[in-house]
């Protein structure tokens, strides 16, 4: 398994999404700088502390041309309370596959019960990776207030 590196196109993944359809990462992310959140599960307190601070940044990346899309290997009940209980306004996708994504990003894995760990990735407007982070466990992941710095200093330069 190898990690994806910035400037690496990120793979494809079609995700189902909460409440029917189906995440398509990072086609649907393309034009905008993308958040692509892969968080271990509903239970994690710290992916449930990630996850609403996106939220209360939405205004924020919204207004910084970012969108934002996140997924667990949770079935779609259990992400949809979760999506109800933070006011979840990005698409939220569910029942990933732990080895399939974990094959194409890198992303650590745990072994029993099978989840993914927190990964988290920043993409350009061309789905090209600006920023990848990897955690083998539950702390270290993509902070909301990170994300906009990092394009607000990369438009600054454009």
């Amino acid at each position: 398994m190898t990690r994806l590196q910035n400037g690496q196109a990120f793979p494809a993944l079609d995700i189902p999404a909460v409440g029917g359809g189906t995440l398509q990462i990072p086609q649907s992310l393309r034009g905008s700088y993308g958040v692509v959140l892969i968080y271990r599960g509903a239970w994690c307190p710290y992916c449930q502390a990630q996850l609403a601070g996106f939220q209360r940044a939405g205004q924020k990346l919204a207004d910084t041309g970012i969108k934002v899309v996140a997924f667990s290997v949770d079935d779609e009940a259990t992400t949809a309370g979760l999506v109800d209980k933070y006011k979840l306004g990005f698409p939220v996708g569910h029942s990933a596959d732990a080895d399939a994504v974990a094959a194409v990003t890198g992303s650590y894995t745990n072994a029993a019960p099978r989840y993914l760990q927190t990964t988290g990735f920043l993409l350009d407007p061309g789905g090209r990776i600006l920023n990848a982070v990897y955690s083998s466990g539950p702390i270290g992941r993509l902070v909301a207030d990170d994300v906009v710095g990092m394009v607000t200093y990369l438009k600054s330069k454009a």
